[in-house]
């Protein structure tokens, strides 16, 4: 019988295009957190009168951006094993 399930990484996640979709939610976090803050910033300017909300909008869109990136786990890479795991290991000579 075929699989119909693509495969899965270590973590249960397909493999493949994992790299570009957490980037394009980086991405999107903080580009949207941006537009969304500067935007509200910008329509409290109009009300009160003032000129640097729309400003204070920006900054707090990034660090809301940065903020869910983080709580998301999409700004941790983990590689592959940190020492080299065969016959050759260092860990293996030192115990002979």
């Amino acid at each position: 019988m075929t699989e119909k399930n693509p495969p899965k990484g270590p973590a249960g996640k397909p493999e493949g295009d994992s790299g570009y979709n957490s980037g394009m939610a980086v991405f999107s976090y903080v580009i949207g957190g941006i537009v969304v803050w500067s935007l509200i910033g910008w329509g409290l300017d109009n009300l009160l009168k003032t000129h640097w909300l729309v400003l204070v909008g920006a900054l707090v869109g990034i660090a809301g951006g940065i903020y869910l990136t983080m709580k998301h786990g999409l700004l941790t890479h983990t590689k592959g094993p940190a020492e080299p795991q065969g016959p050759g290991d260092r860990a293996d000579e030192d115990s002979r």
